[in-house]
């Protein structure tokens, strides 16, 4: 993709019809503050960019029938959602739509040449499948804090090898588009913004808790990224004084109490002190414990890992709580991986938040898990590339 917009105009329509699909230009006329006439020559422009193409006919509205207009149908954005044990990859078409999308098991810590020889291996396995000839862009998600105006990672805690690589620049001339990076969490947010839980709410907190835990924090619509990136990194929050040691150096990070690494080893240590019939069976059977086996034990009620679970939910709901106080959103979503750890996790979370922060903060607050599951991170990663290119030159 060439084209560009040429002005906040252009840009605003393009946005309509991405999160709206195809519009008549009455339809559109209705949701821009523009004459007729102006709205007529930004179409009539984009027309020509070959950005948005012609639909047909819309419904008649009384009098003569407008023309349907849509973004092309041949634009395809790639989404890519590197987590720390896993890599989503997706293909959308400028409506957001996935396309076609793989998941596979990756360790982070191999580093980024090794990471992205096998993102570019999936986007090649899903391109070879007739769905994109070429990307006309790509958003990338990774597990930690990210310089965003240059799309580096910086001193990401469990990304050992990536600091300061320049993860925008190398992808964008491999897959010889442009490329936009950012942290994973953020774009689980958009994700959720666009098509999942958050939809209609402008203000949100998306806490996702993985191998680590983060927190995207949408203000107005809008993701906040703090001055240097860093923003939302509640993993690293004290939550115990003087505690366990984290990976980022410290002692007593909410993260080394409850993310599924810390799920995990306590899981570990429950099942070697005989505290759990369930989750020993579990460990000789498989060799190692993860957080997906304590889900397991908990549904089949085992009380070690219910206990493990609203031990962890306590802690993530006491931070979650100052925050609630702190910014007054109108939601809060949960997700990653740990999130099928169900209402069990949840209902401790909310009970926490709900008992610690200020009434009016909490009084109309929904606390929710994700509903976009492993998609949201790639179709929020789809979505910061459509801003970026769905933005003026």
């Amino acid at each position: 993709m060439t084209a560009r917009p040429a002005n906040a105009h252009q840009a605003h329509l393009l946005r309509l019809l991405r999160d709206g699909g195809p519009n008549s230009r009455a339809q559109l006329g209705d949701q821009v503050d523009l004459s007729r006439s102006k709205l007529a020559v930004e179409v009539d422009r984009l027309l020509e960019t070959g950005l948005v193409v012609a639909d047909g006919l819309a419904a008649s509205r009384g009098g003569r029938r407008s023309h349907n207009v849509r973004l092309n149908p041949q634009l395809r954005f790639l989404g890519v959602d590197i987590g720390a044990t896993s890599v989503d990859v997706a293909v959308t078409n400028a409506e957001l739509e996935t396309l076609g999308h793989l998941n596979q098991p990756l360790d982070v810590r191999e580093g980024p040449v090794a990471v992205f020889e096998q993102v570019l291996a999936m986007a090649a396995k899903l391109r070879a499948t007739g769905l994109a000839e070429g990307f006309d862009g790509a958003g990338i998600g990774v597990p930690g804090p990210v310089r965003f105006p240059e799309g580096v990672p910086v001193a990401p805690p469990i990304m050992p090898g990536w600091d300061g690589f320049p993860v925008r620049e190398a992808l964008s001339q491999e897959l010889g588009c442009p490329v936009m990076v950012d942290n994973d969490v953020n774009l689980m947010a958009m994700g959720e913004q666009h098509a999942g839980v958050a939809r209609t709410v402008a203000d949100f907190l998306c806490v996702k808790i993985g191998t680590g835990i983060g927190c995207g924090i949408v203000v107005g619509g809008q993701v906040y990224r703090g001055t240097t990136g860093s923003a939302g990194d509640i993993g690293h929050i004290q939550a115990v004084p003087d505690g366990r040691p984290c990976a980022c150096g410290n002692r007593g990070c909410l993260e080394a109490y409850f993310s599924g690494a810390a799920l995990a080893r306590d899981a570990m240590d429950a099942a070697q002190q005989g505290l759990s019939a369930e989750l020993a069976a579990r460990l000789a059977t498989n060799g190692g414990l993860t957080a997906v086996d304590v889900a397991a034990a908990a549904a089949a009620g085992d009380a070690t890992s219910l206990d493990l679970i609203r031990e962890g939910g306590n802690r993530t709901g006491q931070v979650i709580a100052g925050l609630v106080s702190f910014f007054n959103p109108g939601l809060v979503v949960i997700g990653g991986g740990v999130t099928g750890l169900g209402h069990t996790l949840l209902a401790a979370i909310r009970t926490q938040v709900y008992r610690q922060s200020l009434p009016l903060a909490t009084r109309n607050l929904p606390i929710v898990l994700g509903e976009l599951g492993p998609t949201a991170g790639v179709i929020g990663a789809a979505r910061l590339i459509s801003d970026h290119l769905f933005s003026p030159v």
